[in-house]
């Protein structure tokens, strides 16, 4: 009897309703260990900036992220054009690595 593919396994995925209206994020902040890297991403005010949420991933993971992040932005400048880069935030280093 030959192998048969197996069917990629369906998980049901429950969104709170806190959660399914998302955060609002201009700032953002990516730091690392040799174990995880934290992405830390901030809602920044004139007045005050306040942490949004912080993701905390493997490794293995971010690479994958990295790529699929990369392949959506090539997909959406293919349909909609050209993205232009935002300027650095005030204050220097530009805000994504840390």
């Amino acid at each position: 009897m030959a192998d048969e593919p197996q069917k990629p396994r369906q998980i049901p995925i429950k969104v709170t309703d806190d959660i399914v209206g998302g955060v609002y994020s201009n700032h953002m902040i990516v730091s690392h260990t040799q174990e995880e890297f934290f992405i830390d991403f901030f809602s920044m005010l004139p007045e005050a900036g306040k942490l949004s949420a912080r993701v905390i991933v493997s490794p293995g993971h971010m690479k994958r992220i990295s790529r699929a992040l990369a392949e959506n932005i090539a997909r959406y400048e293919a349909h909609f054009g050209s993205i232009t880069e935002a300027p650095a935030p005030p204050g220097g280093g530009g805000g994504l690595v840390n």
